[in-house]
């Protein structure tokens, strides 16, 4: 579709009161948080100076309250890029998207391409097209830093929505997001803020383990820093929600803190069998 046929798509549906509608995420993520919503706005502030995501994944949360004033921070530096690029040039990263296909020989191309070699634009709808079309929306990196996830089986992976782009390009408007690890991202807050923090999972168990979004990955010594971190925020007078597994050893991590046990989808398995409901513990100091 030609970028001027894009332009007056977004065009008609903002005259048809689009940025009035709720934005949702634009892209797919392991562990996205639309299934909690009701439990995670519950422990939302009415007010808030600023909200706070240092692991934004697909930003659920953030899309739901959509508050005046965020910065939004993730240590995947293709998935920041994303973010500024739907923030900043939404009919750009619409143009491209158009230009892709659904098919394996296309995909297997796609995935090869280095990132750096292509316009900020194409590295974000590249980033968009592949989480769309792979395998249950994974994004998973090896040690080098290269996407390496098949293509999924989809019947019409819906990798071009000009409607979901454009409301969430509204929603981005005016947010600060930045390649940030968490610590730096934390630095950023004050009191009054609101901090929603929802890192790579402790594995429930040794098979379980999942957290390649980056190459440097996300270990327990990780999780034993972002504790402190969150003791650190406390002290300071901050509030903040923080989403983990339910594991004996996070349970004592933050076992100063207010604790409650929610259930929650678990849809990464390639067996259908192990698939289901898991605990997932939120852990708030307000």
């Amino acid at each position: 579709m030609p970028a001027l046929l894009l332009r007056q798509t977004a065009s008609a549906l903002r005259s048809q009161q689009l940025p009035d509608e709720r934005a949702t995420p634009f892209i797919k993520w392991v562990g996205g948080k639309a299934s909690l919503l009701p439990e995670l706005l519950k422990h939302v502030p009415g007010k808030l100076r600023r909200y706070h995501e240092p692991f934004v994944g697909g930003g659920a949360l953030f899309f739901a309250v959509q508050p005046r004033r965020a910065i939004l921070c993730d240590n995947n530096a293709e998935l920041v890029i994303a973010y500024q690029q739907v923030r900043d040039n939404p009919y750009g990263v619409l143009d491209i998207l158009a230009q892709h296909v659904y098919d394996q020989a296309h995909f297997t191309a796609v995935r090869a391409l280095d990132p750096r070699a292509l316009t900020e634009a194409g590295r974000a709808a590249r980033f968009i097209y592949l989480n769309k079309t792979c395998f249950n929306g994974l994004w998973r990196v090896n040690r080098a830093g290269r996407f390496n996830v098949p293509i999924g089986r989809y019947k019409n992976p819906a990798f071009h929505n000009p409607t979901t782009v454009v409301r969430a390009s509204n929603a981005l408007r005016g947010t600060q997001v930045l390649h940030l690890p968490f610590e730096k991202s934390l630095e950023k807050t004050a009191p009054g803020d609101f901090v929603y923090l929802d890192p790579p999972y402790d594995p429930v168990s040794l098979t379980a383990s999942f957290a390649s979004y980056t190459a440097s990955g996300f270990n327990f010594e990780d999780q034993k820093r972002l504790a402190w971190a969150c003791t650190a925020l406390n002290r300071r007078g901050v509030r903040f929600l923080l989403s983990n597994s339910a594991t004996p050893r996070i349970r004592e991590l933050y076992k100063a803190f207010e604790q409650r046990t929610v259930k929650a989808p678990r849809s990464i398995n390639c067996k259908a069998g192990g698939r289901g409901h898991v605990d997932e513990l939120l852990v708030f100091n307000a």
